[in-house]
């Protein structure tokens, strides 16, 4: 099984963990990276992931999820197919770096899109490539 973290998704650990749905995406977050270190899944890595950590402000933060990059099974790179099913995907509501996100996560025939924005969660239904997910809703509907 092929599963696809967006910034956010790798973010959530670093949030404030005070807030319920914070403190449980986190945890099911860190769940799926032992998923992906023991082999259970594959991490999609992509050129936009790259992207938007190294405008990360926070060092520590950057070079955390950067690591996650060496556990990847594919690096995906921007390509002209890539840029037009990602405009599809804008087209639906979804911002740009978000589509471009989702776009690599097709391209690479993953199975999941995990994210913890509420504006992809709830403008990516009917995909028929990908399903999307956040975190928690992944621990709960795949049995690993």
């Amino acid at each position: 099984m092929r599963i696809y973290l967006d910034n956010c998704c790798f973010n959530r650990p670093f949030d404030d963990q005070r807030q319920v749905r914070i403190k449980l995406e986190s945890e099911a977050k860190l769940y799926i990276q032992e998923f992906i270190l023991l082999g259970k899944v594959d991490l999609v890595w992509s050129y936009i992931l790259d992207y938007e950590n190294a405008a990360n402000p926070f060092e520590e933060r950057r070079n955390i999820i950067d690591t996650w990059k060496n556990c990847a099974i594919v690096d995906i790179i921007e390509t002209p197919e890539i840029l037009e099913i990602a405009e599809a995907i804008r087209e639906r509501g979804i911002k740009s770096k978000d589509a471009l996100h989702i776009a690599c996560a097709i391209i690479a025939r993953c199975d999941y899109f995990l994210t913890t924005d509420d504006l992809i969660l709830r403008n990516s239904h009917g995909f028929s490539e990908i399903r999307v997910l956040d975190p928690t809703s992944f621990i709960r509907s795949v049995d690993l």
